[in-house]
């Protein structure tokens, strides 16, 4: 199943979903899907979130028994949900501030281990 597919598919099945991309481990676009059409704006978001991940990756360096899966954040006007796609990639799924945050984390990670399979 190829990127695009993938990320349209988790966009339009999850409630409150606005956007999805997936960027490599610089913060670089692979693919994305956006709902409102601002894809500058996802590419911008995604590799901001990259960094997030990063670091917080580099915190949790410290405790190897576990491993970081995803991260979300909530602003006052959207929720992010960033996840680890393997070593080397994030996966940034945007979401209306309403909308459900563990279904959407629970679609993000069907759609982390498709990308997974793809990817390695």
């Amino acid at each position: 199943m190829p990127f695009k597919a993938i990320l349209q598919e988790l966009v339009e099945s999850t409630a409150g979903a606005t956007g999805a991309i997936l960027t490599d481990w610089e913060g670089e676009a692979v693919e994305h899907h956006s709902l409102s059409g601002d894809e500058f704006g996802l590419k911008i978001l995604g590799a901001h979130q990259n960094i997030i991940l990063n670091r917080l990756r580099e915190i949790r360096h410290d405790n190897p028994a576990q491993t970081l899966r995803e991260a979300a954040i909530t602003t006052d006007r959207q929720r992010i949900v960033i996840g680890a796609v393997g070593k080397d990639y994030s996966l940034v799924l945007t979401l209306e501030r309403r909308a459900l945050l563990g279904a959407a984390i629970f679609r993000m990670q069907r759609s982390i281990r498709l990308l997974e399979k793809e990817i390695y």
